[in-house]
């Protein structure tokens, strides 16, 4: 059984069986791989959604989760999640991700994992985010992203709806149309760099060709102009 079967019992995710094939084979390589950093840790989940992957955090053993996410009525549906133990180890925080995190590293809080799943290519200021997560001090921060494939260190930029809760969060009211900047993996390498961070991208590879689907943006499309793909950023001193 894959962690995320119980989905299809909340009435969100009822009729949503591809999206949940797609989150049960992104597991392994987004909490699983990482069971070690997880057990007993602080964890920071940044853009958070509805709280599906803090939820796999608390699952996997961590102490604390602190989720957050700018969408009120996302976040409100932690509450719905079967197993009322693990909920109680999240703290569910609705606001903006960077104001959530200037006010993390004024209040000077630590954590142990920080998680950047589906955020980085909704943002436009790469560097700025993970110099704020930098600050929080954590020994393994975990990116899942999409990047383009231009070579060389680059960024795209590209408009988005804000009114897709897949998409980036507005940062005004009334905002109906943003720009968020997709950075190419060379790009995010330099930055994380810059930070004393080492780089290293999950082998998605090993996922035998037959169970791809659902998750064939992770893999070299002729006709895809970005791949997804998933890293782990840990301090070079460790």
């Amino acid at each position: 059984m894959a962690f995320f079967d119980f989905l299809p019992q909340m009435p969100r995710y009822a009729n949503a069986k591809t999206a949940v094939d797609r989150l049960n084979k992104r597991y392994p390589f987004l909490i699983a791989d990482h069971a070690e950093d997880i057990a007993g840790a602080r964890v920071l989940d940044l853009g958070a959604h509805d709280g599906r992957w803090a939820y796999a955090f608390a699952a996997a053993g961590a102490s604390q989760v602190t989720a957050i996410e700018a969408r009120a009525h996302l976040a409100e549906q932690l509450t719905a999640f079967p197993d009322a133990q693990l909920s109680a180890r999240i703290s569910m925080r609705v606001e903006d991700v960077f104001a959530g995190l200037e006010k993390a590293v004024a209040t000077q809080e630590r954590y142990d994992v920080v998680a950047v799943f589906g955020l980085l290519y909704h943002v436009m200021d790469h560097f700025r985010l993970l110099s704020l997560i930098h600050q929080l001090q954590p020994k393994c921060v975990i990116i899942d992203s999409d990047f383009v494939k231009q070579p060389g260190a680059v960024i795209r930029l590209i408009r988005e709806r804000t009114d897709n809760d897949l998409n980036a969060a507005a940062q005004s009211p009334g905002q109906e149309v943003t720009v968020k900047g997709v950075p190419s993996r060379a790009a995010l390498e330099i930055m994380s760099d810059a930070l004393g961070y080492t780089t290293t991208w999950a082998d998605w590879g090993r996922l035998p060709a037959a169970d791809r689907a659902g998750v064939q943006d992770y893999y070299l499309s002729p006709d895809r102009k970005m791949r997804r793909g998933t890293c782990t950023l840990r301090p070079a001193s460790l």
